[in-house]
């Protein structure tokens, strides 16, 4: 096995674009480790670089202690470190990069100094207009310092900053450029300012831990530091956050149906235990199973997940077939997405380094085995081999998601459509691909449902995005 294959084994899943975490404390306490926690809970959306940015609203306006680095937030924050992010007011990210390469220059949150202050900015999401925004932006001057489309967002926001009288003012005017997805937390020296693209494809929630109000991206991280769940962000709306507590602009908001949040933050992104736009992680991967088990019975002896986004949707396709739910796989926990690829004999697979197979699990058994996605199919056929080898007598595995047939253009990084198993083969194609006795998917109608009728994006799987994409790919080259 090349080491082309290697590298496609590791990247043959999804990953999401990044995790965003803000906190005020109007009592004045320093924040730097509840950030850190917190980003501790979003480890899952991004573990390639991280960043903690604070400001005292106390002290002299304008400054910004910042720590930011390559690795997981445990690796780039030691105690020492943080003890040094004094302050009141602050903002942390954690990334995986989809547009612009990964380096450190490309770790967030962004901080700028201008001519009004500063800025901190971090930011979730891919916007499909970055380049010809850039462009526009280099013209009358800019200088870019990283190759994220995050920065551009930041750069509108400091120039609009100037012409407006408030902060809050400046985002609503940049929101009115950009275009695409993001959740956004902005940290200005005396306010922290969340806001949600109108279509509302990624999350954002507000919580209160006594006397301090959060932002970010999923309700697990409100759980984590003890934080009450308050609400999410509205599709479209600002919400300021200073002394006074809260103020909200919804002007931006479409009417409901037109919303479109992105449906991988129920199958596969976010951790079951948060709940977004009122629907429960957990719930919507369970209905995902049972409804798999009602489109694509099979016979069989028992139902196991891949871990671990598959797990919560074997349980569902159990619940409903009433075939027993098992686990047939071990996961390595030790195994982050950046773990040292050192040269591979062609014994040595990746996907057997993260996972291994329980044989007695699956000895002489049909096993159905339930799986988030098919992506290049890479991984999918060495774990249909792997039960095999363990003495499974059938594999039929079941997709918690519809096939990919398009790539995404607002955060989720989906490869080219040349690159996808699904696009122009059948499901009979994919399945003898993998070899897999039989293959059934989620039947796209079925994704409302399992969000209790939520709007949402269902692009990559049909083509039809809420926004019309962009004529060039912006996604970048995918650099890992």
């Amino acid at each position: 096995m090349g080491s082309v294959h290697i590298q496609e084994e590791l990247e043959d899943s999804l990953h999401e674009e990044c995790g965003v975490f803000g906190i005020y404390d109007f009592d004045g306490n320093d924040i730097a480790s509840t950030i850190y926690y917190g980003l501790f809970a979003l480890q899952h959306r991004g573990q390639e670089s991280c960043g903690i940015a604070v400001s005292d609203t106390n002290g002299p306006k304008g400054q910004v202690s910042v720590h930011k680095g390559m690795g997981l937030v445990n690796e780039v924050f030691t105690q020492e470190e943080l003890q040094k992010l004094k302050g009141n007011i602050g903002v942390g990210h954690t990334r995986y990069s989809t547009a612009g390469s990964s380096t450190r220059e490309n770790a967030q949150p962004l901080v700028l100094n201008y001519v009004k202050g500063t800025l901190g900015l971090a930011h979730n999401g891919n916007l499909i207009n970055a380049l010809e925004l850039r462009k526009e932006l280099e013209y009358t001057g800019a200088i870019f310092q990283t190759t994220i489309d995050s920065e551009v967002i930041a750069y509108h926001i400091a120039r609009e900053r100037i012409k407006t009288s408030t902060v809050e003012a400046a985002v609503k005017n940049a929101m009115k450029k950009i275009k695409g997805a993001y959740s956004l937390i902005v940290m200005s020296p005396r306010k922290l300012i969340g806001a949600r693209d109108p279509f509302g494809f990624k999350p954002l929630c507000i919580g209160k831990r006594d006397n301090a109000y959060i932002l970010a991206s999923e309700t697990c991280a409100l759980d984590t530091i003890g934080a009450e769940f308050v609400r999410d962000v509205l599709p479209g709306e600002i919400v300021t956050i200073n002394e006074d507590g809260i103020q909200s602009d919804t002007s931006l908001c479409l009417p409901k149906e037109k919303e479109a949040r992105c449906i991988f933050e129920y199958i596969y992104f976010s951790r079951p235990d948060s709940i977004i736009d009122g629907v429960s992680v957990y719930h919507s991967r369970i209905m995902a199973g049972r409804y798999l088990a009602k489109d694509h019975p099979v016979e069989a002896d028992v139902v196991v997940g891949v871990p671990e986004s598959g797990n919560a949707a074997a349980l569902g396709y159990s619940l409903e077939s009433g075939i027993p739910y098992g686990t047939a796989f071990v996961k390595n926990g030790y195994v982050g997405r950046t773990f040292i690829k050192p040269k591979q004999s062609n014994r040595e697979s990746s996907v057997r380094v993260k996972l291994n197979v329980l044989k007695e699990a699956v000895a002489g058994k049909r096993v159905i085995m339930i799986d988030d996605s098919i992506v290049r199919g890479t991984t999918s056929d060495r774990i249909v081999g792997m039960l095999k080898e363990a003495g499974a007598t059938e594999v039929h595995v079941r997709i918690s998601s519809p096939p990919f047939i398009s790539e995404c253009y607002f955060g989720t990084d989906i490869p080219s459509k040349e690159q996808l198993i699904a696009h122009n083969r059948t499901v009979e194609d994919i399945r003898k691909i993998i070899g897999a006795d039989s293959l059934g998917y989620l039947e796209i109608n079925r994704l409302s449902e399992m969000v209790n009728g939520l709007p949402i994006c269902t692009g990559c799987f049909n083509g039809k995005y809420p926004l019309e994409p962009p004529k060039e790919d912006i996604r970048g080259s995918y650099e890992k």
